[in-house]
């Protein structure tokens, strides 16, 4: 038996031993068996119905008791596992939980993270082939662009992602993002963060073999899916700052033209990254838009 194939034997087999214990858990059985099976060793992404049930247990009707354990539940599969591909499953489960999932979801999440360092993974390697070595980079990668989504999350207090976009009284039936229309000192807050989210983001390019290896594509289209919303936040409070740029306080001014600048150099690096994921499967599901700077150049 070749070494591939006996780890996959060894990791169904693995997987099979927690469905069993699960059942030892009368409490929480069937949540414990829709986690593991949702984050199993099979190299696919997490089953519709094994998703849901977590879904349903991290609800803003559930008990605060099933969301904790929930979540508690995630982090000590992730933090245990040696496969890249349980990590991966763990960390998709857990970006669908913060799109899909309730507002408290969030909340709760986060501050389960900042006291665990849940999405921290530095050391995460699964040397067992050149294809894990690959993908563990990018498993590391991926959890630190849903770690930096969660401090956005905290620094904005709102998912930039569920943001509904809104028509401005003065502007020309187009809608925008709330950051069209902010005060200058939240402006000065959101966009720095925005911008840090942006750069995790395209960090998320996949390397080696990784880059056509399916359950990555799987994760990687739902970090392009947010590209769109967060580059148009930006855009749009870049507008923003432009248009007090001349009234404001020098200190003030100094700090705009920095994000000003970073702005344009990440518009940049957005579009290569667009670029070579138009080159892989994904891309077929996908429309990208057109990335234009949005003012012209200024100075103080």
């Amino acid at each position: 038996m070749g070494s591939g194939t006996w780890r996959k034997a060894y990791g169904a087999l693995k997987d099979s031993t927690k469905v069993g214990l699960a059942n030892f858990n009368s409490e929480y059985k069937d949540l414990d068996i829709a986690i593991v099976k949702a984050t199993n060793h099979v190299e696919c992404p997490p089953k519709e119905r094994h998703f849901r049930r977590i879904l349903f247990a991290t609800s803003a009707h559930r008990p605060q008791a099933d969301v904790a354990y929930s979540i508690c539940t995630l982090a000590r599969r992730l933090s245990k596992t040696k496969s890249w591909i349980v990590a991966l499953k763990t960390l998709i489960v857990i970006h669908r939980l913060l799109r899909e999932g309730d507002g408290t979801f969030k909340e709760d999440f986060l501050t389960y993270s900042y006291r665990g360092n849940v999405l921290q993974i530095p050391q995460f390697k699964d040397d067992s082939s050149p294809l894990a070595w690959d993908c563990s980079a990018w498993v590391r990668t991926y959890a630190l662009y849903l770690d930096e989504r969660l401090e956005c999350f905290r620094i904005l207090k709102y998912d930039v992602e569920l943001d509904r976009l809104l028509k401005l009284p003065h502007a020309s039936g187009k809608a925008h993002s709330r950051t069209r229309s902010l005060p200058l000192a939240e402006l000065l807050v959101q966009l720095p963060a925005l911008q840090k989210l942006l750069l995790r983001l395209i960090y998320c390019q996949p390397e080696g073999a990784a880059c056509t290896n399916y359950l990555v594509q799987y994760a990687l289209a739902l970090v392009l899916k947010e590209s769109f919303k967060i580059y148009c936040s930006i855009n749009d409070g870049i507008i923003n700052l432009v248009d007090m740029y001349f009234e404001m306080p020098k200190y003030d001014a100094i700090k705009a033209l920095e994000i000003y600048k970073r702005a344009g150099q990440q518009a940049e690096k957005l579009s290569n990254f667009y670029d070579h994921c138009k080159l892989l499967e994904l891309a077929r599901t996908f429309q990208f838009p057109t990335l234009r700077q949005a003012c012209p150049d200024i100075r103080y």
